[in-house]
């Protein structure tokens, strides 16, 4: 069994697209076992709830750095035997020593075609470039931003005008669809990291 922690900062969408993927048996031998937030207004916290999945608020407002915010996470983490971290609209920067204590156990979702438009408001980044495509990139953490080996990304086509919202929501269609995707292909062991390459195993 896969022990999954994610950690959360909104709405949980892409939370709540893998909930239903384990739940529906899409993603076999897996369980979500916290859901973490740093804001306790999350909604991906009800989300846990409604699933009676343990939600925790980690208020990073009661630790003198990130470094001490991130010990604390570590601790949550190792507590629940978490064997895979999820990022799902997280939206802090996490320190390279939780990164590393999960190296090719972290998988974080973007809206972009990565390396393209990395950061935040990606959508708008793209509209404005004037780019003929955009999408969502799955891929493993490392401690450059929004970088780290790609694991899946989608293609969605930026329309003539499209706005950051209307691009973002034609996004999230796909990385509703592709989160689970990647969460399956390692819980299902199918995922081979070789430097920046990942080969997705038959």
């Amino acid at each position: 069994m896969t022990n999954i922690s994610v950690l959360v900062s909104g709405r949980g969408t892409n939370l709540q697209s893998i909930i239903d993927a384990i739940e529906s048996g899409g993603i076999a031998g897996a369980k979500i076992t916290a859901v973490i937030s740093d804001k306790k207004d999350a909604y991906a916290l009800t989300r846990a709830e409604n699933h009676k999945i343990p939600g925790i608020f980690a208020d990073p407002k009661s630790f003198s750095s990130r470094q001490a915010y991130d010990d604390h996470l570590l601790s949550i983490l190792q507590e629940n035997k978490t064997d895979l971290v999820l990022l799902a609209g997280y939206l802090r920067i996490i320190s390279d020593s939780l990164i590393a204590a999960y190296e090719n156990r972290m998988i974080n979702i973007h809206p972009s075609l990565l390396p393209s438009f990395r950061g935040l408001h990606a959508q708008q980044q793209a509209v404005e470039y004037g780019v003929k495509f955009s999408g969502c990139t799955v891929h493993f953490v490392e401690p450059a931003l929004d970088g780290g080996p790609v694991i899946l990304q989608k293609v969605v086509p930026v329309l003539d005008g499209d706005t950051e919202e209307t691009l973002a929501a034609r996004i999230l269609v796909e990385e509703n669809k592709a989160y689970p995707e990647a969460v399956k292909l390692f819980v299902e062991g199918k995922l081979k990291v070789d430097g920046r390459i990942v080969t997705i195993l038959e």
